[in-house]
């Protein structure tokens, strides 16, 4: 996938912003985190679909696999290349918040979207792969 990345902050309840549902081909980087190729977990949200039948920047997040390469092109013009460790489904009630945004020693990415069934009131999981930095250019 190809995206540009939109800054993203903080909903009114506190939880993390999404990008518009519109914007089905935009991703989003938590500004309140590191930027990606930073010291720490770089967080990126996407969405798997955003309406009935449209497919979302991230539809094909859940076929990723551990050793996939990913690179991130930053704003100054350089690129970042992750390698990802491990994907992994988990239920929304049971998100592994600690994991995903806790303090790490070395510049990580977490890309995030939404997983398992799907009924009216939305998705039941995320989807959440977790890739460590691996070099620059």
């Amino acid at each position: 996938m190809d995206t540009p990345l939109t800054p993203l902050g903080l909903a009114p309840d506190r939880t993390v912003e999404v990008p518009p549902l519109v914007a089905h081909d935009v991703a989003g980087w938590y500004r309140y985190g590191p930027p990606p190729g930073e010291r720490g977990p770089a967080v990126v949200l996407g969405h798997v679909t955003t309406g009935p039948d449209r497919d979302g920047v991230f539809r094909r997040l859940g076929g990723v696999e551990r050793g996939d390469p990913i690179v991130v092109r930053r704003a100054d013009g350089s690129t970042v290349r992750f390698v990802v460790d491990r994907v992994r489904t988990v239920a929304k009630s049971e998100f592994p918040t600690k994991e995903v945004y806790g303090d790490v020693p070395r510049a990580e990415l977490r890309l995030i979207t939404c997983g398992g069934r799907r009924d009216a009131a939305g998705y039941s999981a995320n989807v959440i792969v977790f890739a460590h930095r691996t070099g620059a250019s």
